[in-house]
């Protein structure tokens, strides 16, 4: 749905003789924001929406036919979720799973598969589906910036059995040897250390303040106040400075991998 979304917006641009920076300044959004929209990889805010009908004279079509809020994504989520698809730069740290926008197809649908009460094949398929969505921001080359920060524990927990971890650590190496992202483990001789509240993400933008997302058990807050933004940030400075570097991190994925049977 995005992605027609995303054509239209571009046919009504190119009708009003309008490049998509002449566009962005009209509308009060970023030149990068306005391509993402058009090429399908986010969805605007409602906000956004208004501003770019009054940008192109289009009434209120561009806001009445917003795609509609995915029923597969938690409601904790929702805001999260609209704020990653906007972030120019997004670091990830994960303490019992791999981050959504890094999983495979066969990781996330044994993620899906625990639950209680348990879910059917059709809810779990559409759950994967919504997920491997979130990974999409990836197919841009340079936007956003990714950092993943992972306990050591994520990649030795066995999700889905031996088979699906090695996909599942082999296609980070990729990501990461690709450029796409960087990658840091946080070994198990390390202890204890500030993160391990839970998953943390921190977003930044083009055009308004960093935010911090926080998740826990079936809960998750959008952090925005700005002295609690920097006090996340500098913890996961810490935790980062207390990492391996990328090289040994990638080293002992490779290691964990083959250890799951992975050969290559």
């Amino acid at each position: 749905m995005s992605s027609v979304y995303g054509e239209w917006l571009r046919e009504q641009r190119k009708l009003a003789g309008l490049t998509q920076q002449e566009l962005a300044e009209a509308a009060v959004m970023t030149r990068t924001h306005i391509a993402h929209i058009e090429a399908g990889r986010r969805v605007p805010s409602e906000e956004d929406a208004r501003r770019l009908d009054m940008a192109l004279n289009t009434g209120n079509v561009l806001s009445s036919f917003l795609p509609k809020d995915d029923s597969t994504i938690a409601e904790h989520f929702k805001s999260a979720r609209e704020l990653e698809r906007q972030a120019t730069s997004i670091w990830e740290y994960a303490l019992a799973y791999v981050p959504g926008i890094l999983q495979t197809k066969e990781y996330a649908r044994a993620v899906m598969g625990v639950a209680y009460p348990p879910r059917g094949d059709e809810e779990r398929d559409r759950l994967v589906v919504s997920r491997l969505e979130r990974a999409l921001i990836l197919a841009d080359p340079v936007t956003p910036v990714v950092w993943a920060l992972l306990d050591e524990a994520v990649l030795r927990r066995p999700v889905g059995g031996p088979e699906v971890m090695a996909g599942q650590l082999m296609h980070i190496v990729g990501l990461a040897e690709g450029g796409r992202v960087r990658v840091h483990v946080l070994p198990l001789t390390l202890g204890v250390y500030p993160l391990m509240q839970g998953m943390l993400s921190l977003m930044w933008f083009e055009d308004q303040p960093p935010v911090a997302y926080s998740e826990g058990q079936s809960i998750g807050k959008v952090q925005d106040s700005p002295s609690e933004v920097q006090r996340l940030q500098s913890v996961y400075a810490l935790a980062l400075g207390e990492a391996l570097p990328m090289t040994e991190s990638l080293a002992l994925m490779r290691a964990i991998a083959k250890d799951y049977g992975h050969h290559g």
